[in-house]
Formats: structure tokens, sequence, C-alpha cells
């Protein structure tokens, strides 16, 4: 059996503004309206002789990643969290050992969750097909025929054939247009996916070999982890130690026993809005919409509305790109510079760097509707059955109005139900709770006011999320 691992540690910058730290682009449905790339990942494995797969993410995405899974009927899927990101090999070498505990050397399936794959038929035959060269302890990567010289992508010089793959000659880093156009033109090269398949303890192996720290400091931090229920939370302090490394650094590049299959399919990394652009259904005028659009005499464009009305007039090879809180416009030759954007929102502590407007909880969603001095308006949306944690504020106080739905209140001492049109004042300083009892979910109004009203002036006493 195959043990899919799906690395979901990213933060998809260069897709800003839909994708942030918070919530960056293996969340989110990008190609299909229906499920996020991470489901979309898992959905293509359905078919082959696959476990449950492990998922490898941060700490801060954890009830994004958990949700997701439920949501595709994997309630009960391990999720490895990294303390800190470290790259793919210390990644991949955690979810080899937290494979290794339940007592057979299982064959990994590394993924990254933010792939495109077009053709699921294609690549589940692909992944056959180098089933035997896993028996043969090789560490299988997957080339993809390349379609044209791009210079975005790494390559793999293939070797000597063996079996239904290649040995593989070297790695090489992205190129220049003049060197991919070259590597093209011989049929030897293979664009680098960043796809892997092996045994467990045959990575392991080759890690003890090529970069023994980052195997010990894996070792140390899988030897102390806590279990919450899926989740897995490695030993922060041996993690914390460990070289940040790729894959194909610490191992891939240095050992003998590496082996690459091509893949003949439609794939994209999705790393830039020109990548989504040329991998999504145009219309007759090339152009790519999203939402609420409307074009007159425009061409070649990606225009994607997430909220409100979005026209454009005499577009040509434009990026057009808005959500609640931010708008993007580019030139598709320029979508790399988003991360110069990126990096200046980042340096000046601006919100939209971190979250949208509408932030995910575990419990469910809150909207920013407004904010000025002294005060910020917010709709809350409650899952039934959900809390949110017993907390209290130093600095604001709150009301909170009904919309829909019955809403369980925790106010001091006091407990009790609102329901539509009723509404309730919580002062500062007092302890209180939010949950919904019923079977719909919550919606309300909440009005703050005070002197601050950041995220952190919370004070948790309990939580059902573990957030204390």
């Amino acid at each position: 059996m195959i043990i899919p691992v799906i690395l979901a540690g990213g933060f998809g910058t260069r897709l800003w503004p839909l994708s942030r730290t918070q919530y960056p682009k293996q969340f989110l449905s990008l190609l299909n309206k229906d499920s996020t790339l991470l489901q979309e990942t898992y959905s293509r494995l359905i078919g082959l002789p696959i476990e449950k797969p492990i998922v490898v993410c941060s700490e801060e995405h954890r009830f994004l990643a958990a949700e997701q899974l439920r949501l595709v009927g994997l309630e009960t899927s391990k999720i490895i969290l990294e303390p800190e990101g470290k790259n793919t090999a210390p990644a991949i070498a955690l979810a080899a050992l937290t494979a290794l505990k339940s007592g057979s050397d299982a064959t990994l399936l590394v993924l990254s969750a933010d792939h495109l794959i077009a053709n699921t038929e294609k690549f589940q035959q692909c992944i056959v097909s180098a089933m035997p060269l896993v028996e043969q302890d090789k560490l299988v990567t997957f080339g993809i025929v390349p379609t044209q010289a791009e210079t975005g992508y790494g390559y793999i010089e293939q070797g000597e054939k063996n079996g239904n793959g290649f040995e593989v000659l070297r790695f090489v880093e992205k190129p220049n247009k003049e060197t991919a156009q070259q590597y093209i033109a011989s049929q030897k090269f293979l664009w680098n996916s960043g796809m892997f398949m092996f045994k467990a303890s045959q990575y392991l192996a080759e890690l003890v070999k090529f970069a023994p720290e980052i195997e010990s400091a894996c070792q140390q931090a899988i030897s102390n982890t806590a279990e919450d229920g899926v989740f897995v939370r490695v030993g922060k302090e041996a993690f914390g130690v460990c070289p940040a490394d790729s894959i194909d650094y610490a191992v891939m590049e240095k050992t003998k026993n590496a082996v690459v299959v091509p893949l003949d399919v439609v794939w994209s990394d999705v790393g830039s809005w020109s990548a989504l652009w040329e991998v999504s259904k145009q219309d007759e005028s090339g152009n790519v919409t999203h939402g609420d659009v409307l074009i007159h005499e425009s061409e070649n464009n990606l225009i994607y509305s997430n909220s409100r009305l979005v026209s454009v007039i005499g577009l040509h090879d434009t990026i057009v790109v808005e959500t609640k809180d931010a708008v993007l416009v580019a030139n598709k030759t320029n979508v790399q510079d988003v991360k110069t954007i990126v990096d200046q929102l980042k340096k000046t502590g601006r919100q939209e760097y971190y979250n949208h407007r509408e932030v995910m909880r575990p419990w469910g969603v809150y909207d920013s509707v407004d904010s000025g001095l002294r005060y910020q308006v917010k709709r809350i949306t409650v899952k039934p059955g959900a809390k949110l944690s017993v907390q209290m504020h130093y600095h604001r106080a709150e009301h909170w109005i009904v919309v829909s739905g019955t809403a369980r209140i925790s106010n001091g001492e006091k407990t009790y139900l609102l329901t539509e049109n009723q509404s309730t004042y919580i002062p500062s300083g007092e302890v209180h709770a939010l949950e919904n009892p019923g079977k719909i979910p919550l919606e309300l109004i909440e009005v703050q006011s005070g002197s601050y009203l950041g995220e952190d002036d919370i004070v948790r006493y309990e939580d059902k999320y573990g957030r204390i």
C-alpha cells in the first residue's frame, strides 16, 4: 500500500491578494469552485492502492487543513504540524518517521498540495508504473514532459533507461531562455515537478548518508510528539535546530539511487497569476474570468472578482484581482513582482499581508464589515455545535445582535439563550463565551467599542480547539 504525503506548508505569496499567509493558495478553490487545491490533490489519488494520507502543514493552518480533509471524508488522517518551516527534506523525514511508527515499511508518495494535474488517469498510470522501481529501493522522482522552453521550472536530465524510468544524470536550476531551448531540443530533459515516491526506510537511509543533521533532528522531534486528535505536534526545540533544506539539495542530487519517471500530463505549480491564466479555460478572446465580470474590447486577461462587479474596457494581457479589501492590477509579464508588493505589506505590518477581511476560525468565520476610531463591526458565523473560547478583553466591550439561529451566551455568572433580533452586551473585563447549540449556522453582528480593538486583546481561559 501507498501512503500519500501531502506537503501543505507553503504561503503562495505570488497569488496575493487571494493567497495570504493565513489563507494560502493550497486551501483556495482556484480552478474548481467545488474543491480546493489540497482536496484535488487527494481526489486524484482515489482508485490507487492508498492508505489515508499524512498531511504536513504549519501550526497556524491546522484547522484549515483539518476542515478541508473532513469535507472529503478524511476526518482521521494524521496532520503533522511543523513548528516552523524547514523546507521539504525535514518535512518528508517527519512523515517517513510517522509512517514507520505503524510497524511496516510504507511506500510514500510525496505530493505538493498546490499543484494542478489535468489528466488523472495518466497520472495514476505513471504512479503504478513506478512501483517496481520503488521495490528495487530506488528513489523515484516524476519529471514532467516539457511543452515549451520554460524558465520558471528546474529541470532533470535523463540518463540510461531503467525499467519504466531513467537514471538521473543531474538536476539543474531554473535556466535562462537560451539554455531552456537547448534542453528542449535535446529531448533529454524533464521539468522537475517536486513529486517523489520511495520507501520510508530508504529515504531515511539516504538522509543519514547525506544530511545526518536533518535525520537526527527529526528523529528527536518525532520522539517528543504530542498527539491531539488528528494533529501531531513534534518537539519544537528539537525541530528548531534542524537545518532547513530541500529534498533535492539534501538527497536527490547526491544519491546514486535516483530515477526519474516521465509524466506526460498538463501540469502546473500554479506559481503565479499568469500561470493560472495559462491553465484556465479561456473564452474566444483569451480572457479568463471568475465572479461578476463584464468585459469590452479586451483580450488575454485574467479578471477575478471576489465580492463585487468588476468591468474592464480595452485591456490586454492584464491581471485584475479583486477581493473585499484589496485590488491587484498587473501586466501578465510582471506578475512575479507581486512578491515586491507583499514584501512592502509585510514590512509595514499591514493586515492585508496576513488575512482577508473574512477570517476563518475553527468555530466558523468572521467578516470585518466596518471599523473606525474606537469601534469595529463584524459579521460572525458560528457552525452548529461550535463554541468560541471562554475569554475576556481588557480594552473593549461588545454588543451582539443575533441575525439568525440560536446563541447560547455565557456572560459572567449568567448563561442564557438568544434568538433572531435579540441582543446582549458584554462589558470589558467580563469573562464570556458564545456557542451555537442549534442545527443551523448562527449568524450575528458584533459591535466592538473601546480604546484598543486588536485581535491580541483576548485572554483565553478555556478552548475546545486547544488555543489557550
